[in-house]
């Protein structure tokens, strides 16, 4: 019987997934994979045994109630160690073009789920003083008042997406990931959020396979499991120090400092 800790990850039938799923196959793992995708999860099931791992492959659709509840089922099981709630879809589109049909379940694929999944999986956890919690975010959850940007590598500004209903999701997770790895502090279980910038997976129909900031999804498990291995709460993988991070926590509590007073500010009061 082995002894290697069970890391579930969803997702897992391409890009960041997959390579999750062999990376952290490299780093003793065995996998639990889940995916919509029987076929190709086989397929990076078979790779991750070529890295010593034992891989068991479990389909579920996680935007459907159905999917979840199985999903939640599983992580539940007691053996899971390491979870890591990497499954999304970008939805790309002004919210007035989105589907009604279509809101419930993006919303629950890209932030119900990781909370459900979580709250699944913490009794063991917290039962055993060991393991982690991981949620896949991304940049675009700090984006909000933005409507371009300029990267370290672009000689020209970049137009965001239309994306609010996921960068509301990806904001979401965000706040769920590091309020929680304050609750969990001094229980020996971590929780880290990876907030990647644009990955060449066929996210979003391949639109980041290639160009000058474009990390690849190898480069993003890597940064990933360091962090966990570190106890990180915030994983940014192409940022090369954490000062922009001090910097948010510091505007984050002043805003939050500041602005709860009894007295209105001046700024509204009503003009004559």
């Amino acid at each position: 019987m082995s002894t290697r800790p069970v890391a579930l990850i969803t997702g897992a039938s391409s890009g960041i997934g997959a390579a999750l799923a062999h990376t952290l196959a490299d780093r003793g793992y065995d996998l639990v994979l889940l995916a919509r995708r029987r076929d190709r999860l086989e397929r990076v099931a078979a790779g991750a045994e070529g890295h010593g791992a034992t891989a068991e492959t479990f389909t579920a659709d996680l935007a459907t109630p159905e999917g979840l509840a199985a999903a939640a089922e599983r992580a539940a099981n007691g053996d899971v160690r390491l979870l890591v709630s990497n499954a999304g879809n970008a939805g790309y589109a002004p919210l007035k073009d989105v589907a009604a049909a279509d809101l419930d379940g993006l919303w629950r694929l890209n932030a119900t789920a990781p909370v459900t999944l979580t709250h699944a999986v913490l009794p063991s956890l917290l039962a055993k003083g060991e393991g982690g919690i991981v949620t896949v975010a991304s940049l675009l959850a700090f984006s909000a008042g933005m409507r371009s940007f300029r990267s370290a590598n672009a000689t020209t500004s970049l137009t965001m997406p239309p994306r609010t209903l996921y960068a509301a999701a990806k904001s979401a997770t965000v706040a769920f990931t590091r309020t929680l790895a304050n609750e969990l502090a001094g229980t020996g279980v971590s929780a880290t959020v990876v907030c990647p910038g644009r990955v060449a997976t066929e996210w979003s129909g391949g639109a980041n396979e290639s160009g000058p900031d474009v990390m690849s999804a190898e480069d993003v498990a890597i940064a990933t499991a360091v962090a966990v291995e570190r106890g990180g709460t915030v994983c940014v993988p192409g940022l090369p120090d954490s000062e922009a991070l001090d910097r948010l926590l510091e505007v984050e509590t002043a805003l939050v400092s500041g602005g709860n007073r009894a007295l209105l500010a001046d700024r509204y009061e009503p003009t004559s």
